[in-house]
């Protein structure tokens, strides 16, 4: 019998993918659940025409992701924050700021997707990575000076 998967089964395919299973199966486990549905050809044309759209968004996606990681790459930010002795900052730049930054110079970018390898309390030069999953990352270097 075959059946369009709904949600992801182990050992059996992902969402949307059409696969063959014996019918008791598919009657007993996978349809009580709502884990899958019978492939119709209906149902079979509509869940191709869905695929084929939601692989062409994901490809524009990708293609813009990349695009702004071309811009981002190399970019410098500059923070001024009150320091007191020995370089220390009050409080820190957090990643938070450095989406906020980024937004307003033109890239919507989500705090989560920014990381930053250890807190940053002084002044001076630092590095964050910019990571929008599936190994696309760059570095952007901040630059935190004192405020007069």
């Amino acid at each position: 019998m075959k059946v369009i998967l709904n949600e992801d089964v182990r050992n059996l395919g992902k969402v949307g993918d059409l696969v063959r299973v014996a019918s008791g199966y598919a009657r007993n486990f996978l349809f009580p659940r709502k884990l899958a549905m019978s492939a119709t050809e209906k149902r079979e044309k509509e869940f191709t025409h869905l695929k084929n759209i939601a692989e062409k968004k994901k490809a524009k996606a990708l293609t813009e992701k990349k695009e702004q990681i071309k811009q981002i790459s190399g970019l410098t930010l500059t923070f001024t924050k009150r320091a007191g002795e020995e370089d220390k900052i009050f409080g820190a730049v957090t990643t938070a700021d450095i989406s906020n930054k980024l937004y307003d110079l033109g890239y919507s970018v989500d705090k989560r997707e920014i990381d930053i390898p250890e807190a940053i309390k002084f002044l001076g030069q630092h590095k964050a990575v910019v990571s929008f999953g599936g190994g696309l990352e760059t570095d952007v270097k901040i630059n935190v000076e004192r405020e007069e």
